[in-house]
């Protein structure tokens, strides 16, 4: 009771804004705080859509350079764009360590709020092909929903999906890939999507290792990152670019000599190489799924 009280008393003095989903409202998942923002272009459409995971390491969300900038930026150029907000590790973790002792948000949580996502988009009217783009650990998510759409993880919660749960389309800028290999690693995102204990199983990184697990029926995927990259080491994107060749699968790879890590929609933040990277991907789109 406290906690609808609390609710209805934040809604009345912080509404949200018409274009915020609460994706799991009137489900069995206490996940409240996950939403989805829809940016929707002018005219008739019907549109393609894009799913924006941001980044974070999977334990916060960069929501404007990596989320509501760039679905701002796709909506200009006429697609759909839905903000994800999913569960992550969060920053009392990262201080705490508290989920040694209790649970918290990990796998799977991530990507069945993506799964749900993908779901909820796809019964809207007016949508056609639906993509997903993400972001550092949201590159990491997005792909993993381009290789386990063959499980529908909400349904292992009680709320099973209705429609088509494989992207038509995965975007990883800068992603995370392995959570197997030591020499490449980044082990913040392992810590934050695996969870205190996880982190330590051989069995949990192998299972969400992207180069070990890209299946040959694979979405097309357009991928870049930067040999640069302070944050997440550009060979995590070579391995995924091996396999997704070895398995026959429809992509491009584009290896900016600079450019770091972060730099997502945000001009500010792009260097004469990197500034190409939204043009690139519209062009690529755009050739990929002409009408």
């Amino acid at each position: 009771m406290i906690f609808w009280i609390i609710r209805f008393l934040l809604a009345l003095l912080f509404p949200e804004p018409a274009n915020v989903e609460h994706i799991w409202e009137g489900t069995p998942v206490p996940a409240y705080g996950v939403t989805l923002s829809s940016y929707i272009p002018s005219g008739d459409g019907p549109f393609d859509a894009v799913i924006v995971c941001p980044g974070g390491s999977y334990y916060w969300l960069d929501r404007e350079n990596e989320g509501h900038r760039v679905a701002r930026w796709l909506c200009s150029e006429g697609l759909a764009a839905f903000v994800l907000e999913y569960r992550t590790a969060g920053v009392p973790d990262f201080i705490t360590a508290y989920r040694y002792i209790l649970r918290g948000n990990r796998h799977p949580d991530m990507i069945s709020d993506l799964q749900r996502s993908i779901d909820l988009v796809r019964g809207k009217s007016g949508i056609k092909r639906v993509g997903a783009m993400g972001f550092s650990a949201g590159g990491h998510l997005v792909m993993s929903a381009g290789e386990l759409y063959g499980t529908d993880f909400p349904a292992l919660s009680g709320a099973p999906s209705r429609h088509s749960l494989k992207p038509d389309f995965v975007v990883p800028v800068y992603p995370v890939v392995t959570l197997s290999d030591e020499r490449y690693v980044h082990r913040r995102s392992r810590r934050g999507l695996l969870g205190r204990w996880g982190q330590w199983s051989s069995a949990m990184r192998d299972s969400l290792s992207l180069e070990r697990h890209v299946r040959a029926d694979c979405p097309p995927v357009f991928l870049l990152n930067c040999v640069d990259d302070p944050i997440v080491d550009y060979h995590n994107s070579m391995l995924l670019d091996s396999a997704l060749t070895a398995s026959g699968v429809p992509h491009v790879y584009t290896l900016y000599p600079s450019g770091g890590h972060g730099f997502g929609a945000a001009g500010e933040k792009q260097d004469s190489l990197t500034s190409q990277w939204q043009e690139s991907f519209i062009r690529w789109y755009r050739s990929s799924f002409a009408e």
